[in-house]
Parts: structure tokens; C-alpha cells; sequence
């Protein structure tokens, strides 16, 4: 359908859909070696995503110390969320193995699932450490 609309106007509109200008090249960046031996991490405010300062522990900077207690119930909203997300996929898995008493010992490459579960968890991990920032402030 929309091949159509470009008909007039192009000779060959199915070379928007397709070429060099369509194609992504990513680069991944190193962790390790190089400049980033001299790259320090930042703990970054869960409100407006300035750079804390070391002597800050907590999750937000000074501007947003007033929407502290908004931005807490969002993580722990996220967090929530993420743990029944990572609960079903769970239980999926375990009923794939035929036991929902045991621990899923699936390793499956093949299976859609798997990775699914396994970015959940990961996801998860990573809401639940920023949730733990909160606790410092407080």
C-alpha cells in the first residue's frame, strides 16, 4: 500500500525500501583497554539524568529532591512490573519442563522463551540495583 502512493512520483519506490540507506552498521564500543582505562562511570539523577556528584549517594540530585518520593514509586512500579513479567516467563519454562516444583534447568537455544526469560531477568537485576539507590538516601 504505501508502494502506491510513491508510484507516481518515483520510477523505483521499492528503493526506499531497500539499499545502503536502510542498512545499520553499529560499532560496539570496548570496555576495556584503550581510553577506557581512563572512562569513569557516573551514577546518573532518576529524574533528569544529570551526572550525581561523588559525594551524593543517593538516586536523585538536589533540583530533584522534591519529586524524590514520585520517582521512587515509579522504579517500584518498574520493578513490579518486571518481576510478574519474569514470574510468567518463569512458570512458562516451568511448564515446558513438566514441573513446576523444581528449579528450570532449560538451556534451550532453539526456544524463544529462553531469551526472553533471560533478558527479564538481566532487566530485572538492573531495576532492582537502581531501586537500591533509593535506600541509601534514605
Amino acid at each position: 500500500p504505501i508502494l502506491r502512493l510513491f508510484e507516481a512520483i518515483l520510477d523505483r519506490p521499492q528503493s526506499l525500501l531497500s539499499g545502503d540507506h536502510t542498512r545499520s552498521i553499529t560499532v560496539a564500543t570496548p570496555t576495556t583497554g584503550g581510553l577506557m582505562k581512563f572512562v569513569k562511570s557516573t551514577a546518573t539523577c532518576l529524574g533528569c539524568r544529570t551526572p550525581l556528584k561523588e559525594s551524593n549517594k543517593g538516586a536523585v540530585c538536589d533540583h530533584c529532591k522534591k519529586n524524590e518520593a514520585d520517582i521512587c514509586g515509579q522504579q517500584i512500579d518498574k520493578v513490579n512490573q518486571m518481576q510478574t513479567q519474569f514470574a510468567r516467563l518463569w512458570t512458562q519454562c516451568q511448564r515446558c519442563q513438566g514441573s513446576l516444583h523444581l528449579e528450570v534447568l532449560c538451556t534451550s537455544r532453539d526456544c524463544a522463551i529462553f531469551y526472553r526469560r533471560r533478558k527479564a531477568h538481566k532487566d530485572l537485576i538492573e531495576a532492582q540495583n537502581t531501586l537500591e539507590r533509593f535506600s541509601e538516601a534514605w
